[in-house]
């Protein structure tokens, strides 16, 4: 439209159009002379979910709002029947994160390789998705983090000690693209989930519990355990996480057949290749369901990682004995997001498989290990070659609780429930059995630290009784055993005396670590200053030294505030009292970490609903 001395122009990008930075030029001619060009200015092109031609496109408002808009969130960790929530802030409107999206695209190998033809392929939405997953870890570039899954964090911060996306991405920035030091499943994911979001791309962080890596393809995980109910090391890669985190975009596959579109795993923590480069995905969530194992990109390994079988061995003498237990609904529990306009969590379990034991995950199982194994010559399994009745027909039940929370600090109250199971012959005779139990330090791979504490019991069970068997873990066996993530693996062996079989038992906890509370008593306002009310009570029997807080939260602080607590003792409280000066208006989080030597990750949040500064 033309209004006196102004021109008005309306510019629609195409669907098609690369993401990136354009400049914008106009030309202006008169009759058969040379044309003057102006520039009219700069503008970035991102994925479009608002618009129904572009492959991201999410027709929810509501949806778009959550996983575009929103700039913090929440991670699932812990374990299957404990999941504990750690917020998150994914911060990517802050200042420099849309610049720094773009220099990851920019460092990574396919730009290197050639710069015109990575930059031809930025509109395809599962081309971008495949770099960032690669550059989200560092193991073939400079890629944004390094992970860490020993114990010593040194030289960088312990993956635990992260509240949020920002100070990784930044650091990585401004460091000319040297991996930040460290990162695990759950760091990957957040920062994944923040440039995605940044790009335009709906996106979520999932939590898969009992997760398989199961690196040779036969949808089997074995461990080993001796007579004294000792976790066994394995010579072998394959390992079951207690929990695994990855992502999910949302788009369109064109490159798949119809009925795959919507949500896929993209999971940047290197555990294996794909196409050369340590990365995962996207791998459509339809296909997982339905067995589709030979769709791209890496479905059979994401099916693996929540159908894979467990297969428990009893190992003496340098071989194996028997089958403990053959699992095959263990892996791939309680598979976790966060709910939209909600801090609750959501289990969407059902979008990943069929009920566990129905005909229809079965079937799914059966169709996807026919695709996987048919090309392999050893498609016979152990567990083929030596049977798997074993674990039938046992003449007890047996069960681990905790009989109270475990607090880290205090001693652990477990109990043993037996519960005779009536046999065939309906025997009255008694049984007897020899129960050894062993707790051992667990890691997040799964695997297990030597023993800290083993006890025996010889327990004789009458006809269809149950029993309820008192377990004390003393705070001094495990105090100086465990990683900092502060988790315990109790396992259990019944040798059942009258017949020479042996039966199983198993419980995975992790300890609570102090109560964080988080107060504000007034109207946030954009500029005004807001007091913030925090505290921590020490339920230990034991001090914590050199306490740290980091506070973090898009809207509310540029970057973090860190401030030394010192030391705080055993049943002592602090109360921290600050000022913050909210930055931007509507519905933010803060987030808080207190660290200390032996409590690493004391977290809390507090949601703030931040009002425009008045009209003057």
């Amino acid at each position: 439209t033309i209004d006196n001395n102004s021109l008005q122009v309306s510019i629609f990008t195409p669907a098609s159009a690369v993401i990136g930075h354009y400049t914008l030029k106009t030309e202006i001619s008169r009759d058969q002379g040379p044309g003057v060009t102006y520039p009219l200015g700069n503008f970035i092109l991102l994925f479009n979910p608002w618009s129904r031609e572009d492959d991201v496109y999410l027709p929810s408002e509501t949806l778009l709002q959550e996983y575009v808009m929103s700039d913090y969130g929440f991670v699932y960790k812990g374990q299957e029947n404990s999941i504990t929530s750690r917020p998150w802030n994914y911060g990517q409107f802050e200042e420099d994160i849309l610049d720094i999206c773009f220099e990851i695209l920019n460092k990574s190998l396919y730009f290197l390789k050639n710069p015109s033809k990575d930059h031809s392929q930025r509109s395809d939405v599962v081309y971008v998705c495949r770099v960032v997953s690669a550059m989200i870890n560092s193991n073939d570039d400079s890629g944004v983090l390094q992970g860490n899954w020993g114990e010593d964090y040194s030289q960088g911060i312990s993956p635990l000690e992260w509240n949020g996306s920002v100070a990784i991405l930044r650091q990585w920035s401004a460091r000319g693209g040297q991996p930040v030091k460290y990162g695990q499943c759950w760091v990957f994911a957040a920062v994944m989930c923040t440039v995605m979001r940044c790009l335009g791309v709906p996106s979520r962080v999932v939590s898969n519990f009992h997760s398989a890596h199961n690196t040779d393809g036969n949808l089997t995980i074995d461990t080993y355990y001796d007579r004294t109910a000792e976790m066994l090391p394995t010579q072998k890669p394959d390992k079951i996480w207690n929990f695994h985190v990855w992502n999910e975009c949302w788009m369109n596959r064109k490159d798949l057949p119809p009925g795959y579109n919507g949500w896929q795993v993209l999971d940047p923590t290197p555990q294996q290749t794909s196409s050369g480069l340590f990365c995962c995905g996207p791998a459509s969530v339809k296909a997982i369901k339905e067995g589709d194992v030979h769709l791209p990109y890496d479905t059979p390994f994401v099916y693996a990682q929540v159908n894979a079988d467990e297969v428990i061995w009893l190992f003496e003498g340098g071989q194996v004995q028997e089958i403990l237990a053959h699992n095959t609904s263990y892996i791939g529990k309680a598979i976790s997001t966060k709910m939209v306009g909600s801090d609750e969590r959501l289990d969407i379990t059902s979008s990943y498989k069929y009920p566990e034991g129905s005909s229809e995950e079965r079937s799914v199982f059966i169709k996807a290990s026919r695709k996987l194994l048919e090309p392999r010559r050893d498609s016979s399994s152990l567990l083929d070659l030596l049977g798997s009745e074993g674990f039938k027909d046992k003449p007890v039940q047996l069960q681990l609780h905790l009989a109270r929370a475990p607090m880290w600090g205090q001693d652990l109250l477990l109990t043993l429930h037996v519960q005779r199971v009536p046999d065939r012959a309906h025997s009255q005779d008694p049984i007897g059995l020899m129960v050894r139990f062993c707790a051992q330090a667990l890691l997040h791979g799964g695997s297990t630290r030597e023993p800290f504490w083993k006890h025996a019991v010889r327990l004789s069970m009458d006809f269809e009784k149950e029993l309820q068997w008192p377990l004390l873990l003393p705070y001094n066996n495990y105090k100086n055993k465990l990683t900092d993530e502060k988790l315990i693996h109790v396992s259990g062996i019944a040798e059942v005396e009258e017949t020479g079989r042996f039966i199983l038992v198993l419980k995975d906890f992790s300890l609570e670590p102090p109560h964080l509370s988080i107060e504000v008593f007034e109207r946030a306002e954009v500029g005004k200053a807001l007091t913030i009310h925090i505290t921590l009570t020490n339920t230990l029997m034991v001090a914590l030294n050199n306490c740290t807080m980091i506070l973090e939260g898009s809207g509310l602080i540029n970057g973090q505030l860190t401030k030394d607590l010192g030391t705080l003792m055993a049943g002592h409280t602090i109360q921290i009292q600050l000022e913050l000066y909210p930055i931007k208006a509507g519905p933010h989080q803060l987030q808080v970490l207190i660290s200390s030597s032996e409590v690493k990750e004391i977290k809390g949040y507090k949601d703030i609903f931040i009002a425009a500064a008045p009209v003057s």
